[in-house]
Formats: structure tokens, sequence, C-alpha cells
């Protein structure tokens, strides 16, 4: 299993899933024609996908969707109670709606409900194989029902949003502040770093942080909270980015 992120962060998130022959767009919060490039870029298009997985329909998430459900035929698999939030952007008979668990093809996927101040969110623990991917993004908390479902897994894409100081000392107002902050919020640095240290294991070979705040983060201190909490392990951390893609890495 490969997963490439080619977009993260507050002005846009994208990244690729490849299962050998089923293969997943998650979020769609950039351009089409970004996209369609990035793809061509890496000897792919938008017929080797499957289908489109969507977190939430915040706009950094759902930006570009309308325009490739209007310029491809690949379906967008969503739980019932989102398709509200996107209605504007999809076509119902373009949705697969689906369950806590469910299975396309050689790959089974589980639902993780995030807490996030959006109608509907989720994130994914991806099974292709013997390989297990988590992606959790856009949640103020991981309740623990989800967290132990969690444990051990080849690779996690999580969110490393911000720091605690620099966003209590930013610019933003107080009210944005403590949206961030909220159980509706985002995940902050320390947050992370601690999930991370009671979830990774033998099989863990790499951590992305992913939607680092430009203005209450800096990608030296997602990393080197994270990088702290691990430092017993041979755990790769990287760095998903707003304006580089990162490589397409294999578990």
């Amino acid at each position: 299993m490969k997963i490439k992120t080619i977009a993260s962060g507050s002005k846009g998130n994208c990244s690729i899933v490849l299962c050998d022959e089923t293969n997943f767009i998650i979020d769609m919060g950039i351009s089409y024609l970004t996209l369609k490039k990035s793809l061509e870029e890496n000897s792919l298009s938008f017929d080797h996908f499957t289908g489109i997985l969507i977190t939430h329909n915040h706009k950094d998430h759902v930006n570009g969707l309308a325009s490739v459900v209007k310029k491809t035929k690949l379906p967008v698999f969503i739980p019932m109670e989102m398709y509200d939030g996107i209605k504007e952007l999809v076509p119902k008979e373009r949705c697969t709606f689906i369950d806590d668990n469910f299975n396309i093809n050689d790959v089974k996927i589980e639902l993780i409900h995030t807490s996030h101040d959006a109608p509907y969110s989720v994130g994914f623990i991806i099974n292709c194989a013997d390989k297990s991917i988590v992606y959790v993004t856009d949640t103020g908390y991981i309740n623990r029902k989800y967290l132990n479902k969690m444990i051990n897994k080849d690779l996690y894409l999580i969110e490393s949003n911000h720091d605690e100081v620099m966003l209590m000392d930013g610019p933003y107002p107080r009210f944005l502040k403590e949206r961030v902050i909220s159980d509706q919020g985002h995940l902050s640095n320390t947050t992370t770093s601690k999930y991370l240290k009671k979830i990774v294991g033998e099989n863990t070979k790499y951590v992305i942080l992913a939607h680092i705040s430009e203005k209450n983060n800096t990608e030296d201190l997602a990393y080197s909270c994270t990088k702290k909490a691990l430092e017993d392990t041979k755990i790769e951390v990287l760095i998903a980015k707003q304006y580089e893609e990162s490589p397409m890495i294999e578990v």
C-alpha cells in the first residue's frame, strides 16, 4: 500500500492511497487541474482510481470536488449523514453511502468518528492485505474507542495543527483561538505526540504530520514534538506540506 499527500493545510487538502488495483483520493480541497497535473507527473490518471473518500465538508477539503465529479465518473464514498453538507457539490446518484465498516474490492475501511465543527466528520483506517494506514485530521480529540482501534498500524497520517503557545500569543481573535483549542477544533502538537506515543507499535514505520497551521505552528515545532515522543523508536516522522507534495510512501 502506498500514500502520497498532494496538499495539506488550511488552503487545501488532498491525498492519494494506492492499494494494488483499488485506489482512492482522500479529500478534494484543491483544483481539478492541480490534481490532474500531479497524477500525470506520477504516471497516473483519474481512471486509475476507484473513488473519492471525504472526511468532512469544509471548503479546504471539498473545494475541487464538484469539478472532479463533473469531469470524471468517480463515485464519492461518504456516510449518509454527510450528504446534506455536500449536496450542492455532488448529485446524490454519484454518492456511494458507506457504513462504519465497509469493503471496496480487496480493501477494508473502518471509519473513525472525529470531533470537528462540521455537520459530520470522519477519519479512516484503511486495510489492504496485511498493511494498515490511519488517516485522521481536523478533530479536537480522538475518542478512546477509536484510539484503541488505531494501535500498531503501519503508517499514521495525523493532524498536528498548532503549537499552544504560538496560538495563544498569535494574531487570531479570541473566539477563533477558542474554536481551535476546543473539543471540536484541531489537535495540537502536544496532544498528537501523546496520542502517537500510546498507539504506535512494532509495525509502525512512518508518521506523517498533517494540517500544520501557517500562523500558529512551524514544521520544526511539530516535528520536534513528535520526534521526542517517539525517540525510543525507529519510526520516520515526515511533514505533509501545503504547497509541496510528499514522496510516494510505501508500507
